[in-house]
């Protein structure tokens, strides 16, 4: 009895390994994508650092609107290539109101806060979006998604970790407490919003992806133009649009088509670490071009912002039960 227990063990034994080996190799292309994406955007953030010679159109809106427009015409043009499935009416209207949630209203909401939001603190606000993206996700996200074992506590030590590295400017006026108040509305209308594009992406049939980003980027460059025509009606040279024109396909671009390519291959709470893995990138490589010297807090807060975005992406995956609630969200 005592030999056949041992042999079940060790069956049991492998069977677990099995399925850890195939759990990291099936994470191994979205986590590649996840943190190649979180690359581009530290890149794009250290821009004026690391190439000063660059000139960029300073013009946000047109900028955004440009970089959305290529993007919706890439997704038309492999929509075409691979005679993709027509969207219905309900899905087309849902690709459009996740590009306005996703990318419109959150920045609409940034540029009205303005200079009255630091960087810093705007970067800290928006650590915040892993944690709704936690607590709507088993609401709004896809009924069979898994939930991360203790995402919730992960995500509110990268929190800790990002106010320790990116301290808050507390307000000392009615403007500046609206203007916080501002970004952490856009914060959380991505999180809530990254839920519900999972969702309705994970629901698509096969091929419809293309499609359906086409009509949320379309959606948004067409708002952007819109906004930025109004905003702004000076037309400048081709020679001006050139460096925004080659920044925006070889880093912006790729940085969109990333995101919505992993809409359907992460849930949106391991999605949402890109406001935390961004920056944290960001400052390594500012650690590694410059060599300032780290305080403590800083460097105690660059492991817990790691650990944290860590735990949310690799942590062991549990299926939440019909009726369950946030707190079974980080029982172990």
């Amino acid at each position: 009895m005592g030999g056949f227990g041992e042999v079940v063990r060790l069956c049991s034994d492998r069977g677990m390994a099995a399925r850890g080996a195939e759990g990291i190799r099936r994470k191994a292309g979205p986590v590649a994508g996840l943190l190649l994406l979180c690359l581009l955007w530290s890149l794009d953030s250290l821009r004026a650092d690391l190439l000063p010679s660059l000139h960029l159109d300073q013009r946000q809106t047109w900028v955004q609107a440009l970089a959305f427009a290529m993007a919706a015409l890439t997704a038309v043009s492999l929509s075409l290539m691979r005679r993709a499935p027509r969207l219905g009416a309900r899905e087309a209207m849902q690709a459009a109101l996740i590009g306005v949630g996703m990318f419109v209203a959150p920045a609409m909401l940034i540029q009205m806060a303005g200079s009255w939001v630091t960087d810093s603190t705007r970067v800290a606000l928006f650590s915040l979006t892993p944690v709704v993206a936690v607590v709507f996700e088993p609401y709004l996200g896809r009924a069979n998604a898994r939930q991360t074992r203790g995402a919730l506590i992960g995500a509110l030590v990268a929190v800790a970790g990002t106010l320790c590295v990116f301290p808050v400017d507390v307000p000392r006026s009615i403007n500046g407490g609206a203007a916080c108040c501002a970004v952490v509305a856009a914060a959380v209308c991505i999180g809530i919003t990254n839920c519900w594009a999972v969702r309705a992406v994970y629901a698509l049939q096969a091929g419809a992806l293309a499609p359906f980003a086409a009509i949320a980027t379309g959606t948004a460059a067409l708002f952007f133009a819109v906004v930025g025509a109004m905003a702004d009606r000076r037309v400048e040279g081709l020679g001006s649009l050139l460096p925004t024109l080659g920044w925006t396909a070889a880093v912006d671009l790729p940085a969109l088509l990333l995101l919505l390519w992993l809409m359907r291959r992460m849930t949106a709470t391991p999605m949402t670490t890109r406001f935390l893995i961004a920056p944290l990138m960001a400052n390594l490589i500012a650690l590694a071009l410059y060599q300032p010297t780290v305080n403590l807090r800083a460097g105690l807060g660059l492991v817990a912002i790691a650990a944290g975005a860590g735990w949310i992406v690799f942590a062991q995956e549990s299926q939440p039960e019909t009726g369950s609630s946030l707190l079974n969200l980080d029982q172990s």
